[in-house]
């Protein structure tokens, strides 16, 4: 999900962890934030640090790649 703030110009993704991020640690984790168009990815120790985006079917096929063996 993806909103806009009073701003208008800065928008407000919905972060999740991934069902794919598993360690022993609870804060060790990839989060990520869909949006249209796109996915984006983030290390959920540093939720103001680096972060990518990528194209809807690019996440897909990482994902699937991802949950072979």
């Amino acid at each position: 999900m993806i909103r806009e703030t009073s701003a208008g110009d800065v928008l407000e993704l919905d972060w999740f962890k991934s069902s794919y991020s598993d360690s022993s640690d609870g804060n060790d984790c990839v989060e990520v934030a869909t949006a249209v168009g796109a996915v984006h990815v983030r290390d959920s120790k540093d939720a103001a640090g680096p972060r990518f985006a990528v194209a809807g079917p690019a996440w897909a096929r990482f994902v699937a790649y991802a949950s072979q063996g």
